[in-house]
């Protein structure tokens, strides 16, 4: 797998460290988990934090820290490995799922395009999205944050193209109009902090349903 569009070290380091929203943990370990170059950066990082650990000096602890850490951990644990997993999806997204593409319960949002809300946390969301092949998402910009990885097929915007593995970071910078190739169906995971943007009319009613 040839992948271009990678992940900025900031976010690789808040990923590391465990400072980024439960959805875009999850986005970023499904990135790791198909990009090399990216796991190579986690690691390092990771290494680091390791070796910081071990020299801190130790600190008092509340009583509860135990139970506290626990529960944080069953809300926001995502699963991260680097072999690749057996099937479509990266390990990480199947264990939200419980599976692999058959699991995952579409909903119609218009023209076609299918998406499938993930249970996160409500600082951020995180969808699947079906784009059929050959097939525009309207014209928006963004109110927050949107990070979108290419898990089948491909698409391409104002920007470039991008394939199984890459990633798009968009803010409210960015004004774009995806569309999906025409040889296969494309399906991303898109993470978003903020609503959409849309330029058009029938696309603003179509927002209010589906939460985008």
């Amino acid at each position: 797998m040839s992948i271009k569009h990678h992940l900025q070290e900031e976010t690789l380091l808040a990923y590391a460290a465990g400072n980024l929203p439960e959805a875009f943990n999850l986005i970023v370990a499904a990135h790791v988990s198909l990009c090399d170059d990216c796991r190579a950066v986690v690691e390092s990082y990771n290494s680091v934090g390791g070796a910081v650990l071990e020299t801190a000096e130790a600190s008092a602890m509340a009583a509860d820290s135990l139970t506290q850490t626990l529960a944080r951990l069953d809300r926001e644990a995502v699963e991260e490995r680097t072999t690749p997993a057996k099937g479509a999806l990266p390990q990480p997204v199947q264990s939200y799922l419980g599976g692999d593409l058959d699991a995952v319960r579409w909903r119609p949002v218009g023209m076609g395009v299918k998406q499938a809300i993930l249970p996160t946390s409500s600082s951020a969301t995180a969808r699947l999205l079906m784009i059929p092949a050959g097939t525009a998402i309207p014209d928006h910009s963004h109110e927050g944050m949107e990070m979108t990885l290419v898990l089948q097929g491909a698409f391409m915007d104002e920007d470039d193209r991008f394939a199984r593995g890459d990633i798009e970071v968009a803010d409210g910078s960015v004004s774009h109009t995806p569309v999906a190739d025409i040889g296969e169906d494309c399906i991303c995971l898109a993470v978003t902090d903020a609503p959409l943007k849309f330029k058009s009319f029938l696309p603003k009613i179509a927002q209010k349903f589906a939460r985008l």
